[in-house]
């Protein structure tokens, strides 16, 4: 599945287990961050960071720059430069929700990987920096979600609660019915309610404008259930949904995701990420370079070299030094 809420995910296996100058005048063109940006989206890591290196470190806009370096950071997987990074920006621009919101997020992959004493101490500053995002922006409906996520996930020793989850549900509704609904279902998986998790997943579809998002999470609560039938249903009705929505390309590349968790038809899964890498609707969520990476692995077990390898070629192009973490558990 793609990172929407790895912070999160990985905030709960770590649980249980200098200021920048900013007095220039001159203003930082718009055009090398807009590109920067693009670069991002479109998985090209290494263009983007040049582009970002490229600008002067000074000016009023350097802490953009340094919360989309700290995002292109976090596609890579490096998580500390990506804490260090986005505190940067929060230091420069205290004031702006979605910084707190990826320095949470930072925080909580590193938590993920930390040992329970640090990961103790980070789950706090986790907790922090998405109240102060949905502080700053009430109508935030990515830090709304993951503050839920994070209140689901966490023990009450560190601010968690599921009533506190319930809470940020009620101020969903008023932002984004279709992730009020998918919060409310993780609550009920929390306690095993899982008639009810299924009945609110299934209504996150039919509220939400991208319904091909949300047929990836039914499809993934399927498969934690084995029902695998329901399942391959849920995927093919998320790549007959994703045909209809040229902004839910993200929709394929979550789909493929759980097809391959399965082991489940990997042909279907390689067409799913052929057509997302394809697609003008790519997303720092789903980042190309590691598509590329999933659809190599896909095509090595479907017998085919030599599209194995231009597949890691094509990953690396995007991304010199970006190894996924199958690799390098080896």
């Amino acid at each position: 599945m793609r990172r929407l809420h790895t912070a999160v995910w990985g905030l709960r296996a770590g649980l249980l287990a200098g200021t920048l100058a900013t007095a220039a005048f001159a203003q930082i063109p718009r055009d090398p961050l807009t590109q920067a940006n693009a670069a991002l989206q479109a998985g090209e890591a290494d263009k983007a960071l040049g582009l970002i290196h490229s600008l002067p470190r000074a000016g009023l806009e350097i802490a953009e720059a340094q919360n989309l370096e700290c995002r292109v950071q976090f596609t890579l997987r490096q998580w500390d430069a990506a804490v260090h990074t986005c505190e940067q920006a929060v230091r420069l621009d205290g004031q702006n929700s979605n910084y707190h919101l990826w320095l949470g997020r930072a925080l909580g992959e590193k938590a993920g990987r930390a040992s329970f004493l640090s990961a103790f101490s980070l789950a706090k500053r986790v907790r922090a920096e998405f109240e102060e995002a949905v502080r700053l922006n009430p109508r935030n409906a990515e830090a709304l979600s993951d503050l839920g996520e994070f209140y689901k996930e966490a023990p009450g020793i560190v601010g968690g609660g599921t009533d506190k989850a319930e809470g940020v549900a009620k101020q969903l509704d008023k932002v984004d019915a279709g992730r009020a609904h998918q919060l409310r279902a993780r609550i009920a998986e929390g306690r095993k309610d899982y008639g009810t998790a299924e009945r609110e997943f299934k209504y996150a579809i039919a509220a939400s404008a991208h319904p091909a998002l949300h047929w990836t999470t039914l499809a993934s609560f399927y498969r934690h259930r084995e029902r695998w039938a329901e399942m391959e249903w849920a995927i093919h009705n998320c790549v007959n949904a994703a045909e209809r929505d040229k902004h839910a390309g993200a929709a394929l590349y979550d789909g493929a995701g759980v097809l391959s968790e399965a082991n489940r038809d990997p042909a279907l899964a390689a067409r799913m990420l052929e057509d997302y890498l394809a697609s003008s609707s790519k997303t720092e969520e789903a980042p190309a370079f590691e598509a590329h990476f999933r659809l190599a692995r896909l095509k090595a077990q479907l017998g085919e070299a030599g599209s194995a390898q231009r597949e890691r070629v094509a990953a690396l192009a995007l991304a010199h030094d970006y190894k996924p973490e199958q690799e390098s558990r080896h």
